[in-house]
């Protein structure tokens, strides 16, 4: 008696070939991830000083910067509209007075031009010396200018063991403020600095006064 054949091994499955038969198996499925309800990545930590505050932000700074500088122009314009207003009516007064050929203009250059150039480098003396005073010896009471408690920051030196001296403020000013005013494009180069600085986010000046400006409430 003829023995039935054995039973042949089934085929894995797949998607039949045009041709009829049977596809080559496929590879091993792979498993979607599993993601547990709630996930979500954990957020990077903000980028924290030495001394462990959080660093100060560009949009901060500039906002206590802004606020420093109309401080520094209300008082410069306190000191330079008196003097302005002195060399004009005194300019009307030489032309009031001149012949009809107009006035000499060695007296214009010796009584107007000569005033006012004096009066513009006095001007300039006197922001100097008023920057060193309110970016210097007052902020080295508590490391603060107006601006900078307005906006709740701080200028701490990068090392966390030192004090901040007048000579740490005294180096910030000489970039920030003398070199600013009398080297072009070094006061925006110092203050966007800050935005691609690592580790500790320093303007130019920071650097040069191993000073950092920390964030001390909300």
């Amino acid at each position: 008696m003829t023995q039935p054949p054995p039973n042949p091994t089934p085929p894995l499955a797949g998607h039949p070939p045009a041709g009829g038969g049977f596809a080559p198996p496929g590879g091993p499925a792979v498993p979607a991830q599993h993601v547990p309800p709630g996930y979500a990545p954990r957020p990077v930590p903000p980028p924290v000083a030495p001394n462990g505050q959080p660093l100060a932000g560009f949009g901060d700074r500039l906002l206590a910067y802004l606020i420093d500088t109309a401080v520094a122009m209300a008082v410069m314009m306190v000191l330079f509209v008196p003097v302005f207003f002195l060399v004009f009516f005194r300019m009307i007064d030489e032309m009031e007075q001149a012949g009809p050929n107009g006035p000499d203009p060695v007296d214009v250059w010796t009584s107007v031009f000569l005033p006012l150039l004096a009066a513009e480098l006095g001007v300039l003396l006197l922001m100097l010396a008023f920057y060193w005073v309110y970016h210097v010896e007052f902020a080295r009471r508590t490391g603060q200018t107006f601006g900078k408690k307005v906006m709740k920051l701080r200028i701490v030196p990068v090392q966390t063991d030192a004090a901040l001296t007048r000579g740490m403020l005294g180096k910030r000013w000489l970039v920030e403020f003398a070199g600013g005013m009398f080297v072009p494009f070094l006061n925006y180069l110092d203050g966007f600095w800050q935005l691609w600085d690592k580790p500790w986010q320093q303007c130019l000046h920071d650097k040069f006064a191993g000073t950092v400006v920390v964030k001390v409430g909300p």
